[in-house]
């Protein structure tokens, strides 16, 4: 259970940062300059970098919530954190918390 934690609070951060990096790109290319095909090319890796570390991140939070036993819904909710900014870090968190509470006190 230790371990499927780790490597979902692990996740979860690097798909928040990505996600957060995503963000910043996408006001960069399509807000600040007046040309978005102007953009440097490497700002395409970016989108692509947070997609595979999503990917990741879903695969560690269905093992923890299938070791856990979540319910459905909270196994979306939890999921579903790693695309909204700022959220990953708050549903860690609390995921994090109820974890340790329940299986690890």
């Amino acid at each position: 259970m230790r371990s499927a934690l780790t490597r979902y609070r692990v996740l979860a951060y690097i798909t928040g940062v990505w996600l957060l990096l995503l963000c910043a790109e996408m006001v960069y290319k399509y807000l600040l300059l007046d040309d978005s095909s102007k953009a440097p090319h490497w700002l395409f890796y970016v989108g692509q970098i947070h997609g595979i570390f999503y990917m990741l991140y879903l695969v560690f939070t269905i093992d923890l919530g299938i070791k856990t036993r979540w319910k459905p819904a909270t196994l979306v909710i939890t999921a579903l954190a790693g695309t909204i900014p700022f959220l990953s870090f708050v549903c860690e968190h609390y995921r994090t918390r109820q974890v340790r509470e329940e299986f690890l006190s």
